[in-house]
C-alpha cells in the first residue's frame, strides 16, 4: 500500500477520505469497508471504548456506524453515503485501543452496503487533491501521529 507520511501520520494514497475522520476502501464486491484515519485516532487519544450500530441497519449519509469514546473525545464515526451495516469489526469491539494501533489494516470499523454504489464515492476525495487537505487537516490541529504501544 502506498502512503504518504506527514508528521508521523500515515495518509495512504489509494483510500477514499472524507477529509475529517473517515477512510473508505471499495471492496470489489459492492461493499465499502470504513475506518478512522491516522491522524483522527491521534486526536482522539487512546480509545477506550467502542459502541456500534448492530448490522443490518441502515444509515443516512452523514449518520454514525460507531460512536467511540477516549479519554479526550467522544463521538460518531459517520457514514458518508445511504446504506446498511453488512459487518462490524469484531477485533475492535474486543479491544477499541487496537484503532490507535492499526486504523488502516486490523482496526477497520464496519463494512457498509450503499444503497447506490455508483455514487458512494461522491462525496469522498481520493489520491494527490485528498492527501494535501489532509495534511491541512494536520496542521490545522497541530497533530503529530504516533501509534500507541501497548
Amino acid at each position: 500500500m502506498a502512503h504518504t507520511e506527514y508528521r508521523g501520520c500515515e495518509l495512504p494514497d489509494d483510500l477514499f477520505y472524507d477529509l475529517d475522520y473517515v477512510w473508505v476502501r471499495p471492496e470489489g464486491d459492492g461493499t465499502f469497508t470504513l475506518g478512522i484515519t491516522d491522524p483522527a485516532q491521534t486526536m482522539a487519544g487512546r480509545v477506550q471504548y467502542f459502541r456500534f450500530r448492530a448490522p443490518g441497519t441502515h444509515r443516512a449519509a452523514g449518520k454514525p456506524v460507531a460512536r467511540l469514546e477516549s479519554g479526550k473525545w467522544a463521538g460518531g464515526i459517520p457514514t458518508p453515503f445511504d446504506g446498511t451495516i453488512v459487518r462490524i469489526n469484531p477485533a475492535v469491539e474486543q479491544d477499541p485501543g487496537l484503532v490507535n494501533v492499526a486504523p488502516y489494516t486490523d482496526a477497520w470499523v464496519v463494512v457498509m452496503r450503499p444503497d447506490d454504489p455508483d455514487k458512494a464515492l461522491e462525496r469522498l476525495h481520493t489520491g494527490p487533491e485528498a492527501i494535501e487537505a489532509l495534511k491541512r487537516w494536520v496542521d490545522r490541529y497541530d497533530i503529530q501521529c504516533m501509534r500507541c504501544a501497548d
